[in-house]
């Protein structure tokens, strides 16, 4: 197996670029009835699909220094979803997108992974402005962008016409730890 430097360290994770040798994990995340109701269903129902998805959609990000990062667990290096910025056509700027197995939400693991995230997209890539898109309906993923300082901008669609609620969060010179967590 191929292991992967990390990108970011945290107290609980490691962020680090996928790899097609993680097209099991990503089945399981694309399997997820959240993933399918708050993201898209991509109809991706194999390994063979998955690594296609791997392929297409995520590593080409990694070019850019950017992309969807493998959230994994320091102690165990057990996958447990992503994280990262997103260079999307029809946004402005980059925008941070994350995503976690059903057995790791509400422990703060997106939370911890978000201000890695937007720390590396202010320090490293010298970000003035992150976006964050999700659909009006995931109150959850709203909340923890409004805690992380995200304000609403508006309400928008994708090439596709769905409507999403645009995010914004202004990276003027705030570290994530000093944002409203609480």
């Amino acid at each position: 197996m191929t292991i992967k430097e990390s990108i970011l360290t945290t107290e609980r994770l490691l962020l680090r670029e996928a790899t097609l040798e993680d097209a099991g994990f990503m089945l399981s995340l694309l399997s997820e009835p959240a993933w399918r109701e708050f993201i898209v269903d991509h109809d991706v129902t194999d390994e063979i699909g998955a690594r296609t998805y791997l392929q297409e959609r995520i590593l080409p990000g990694y070019r850019e220094g950017r992309g969807l990062w493998l959230m994994q667990l320091r102690e165990t290096s057990v996958p447990i979803g992503i994280c990262g910025l997103v260079r999307r056509p029809f946004l402005e700027h980059t925008d941070l997108g994350f995503a976690l197995l059903a057995d790791y939400r509400a422990e703060g693991y997106a939370a911890e992974a978000a201000r890695a995230v937007i720390d590396y997209a202010r320090k490293q890539l010298g970000l003035q402005t992150l976006l964050a898109i999700t659909v009006p309906h995931n109150t959850k993923s709203i909340q923890l962008l409004q805690r992380l300082g995200f304000s609403f901008s508006e309400q928008t669609t994708n090439p596709d016409g769905e409507a999403l609620s645009l995010f914004r969060l202004e990276l003027d010179g705030k570290r994530p730890t000093e944002l409203n967590l609480l």
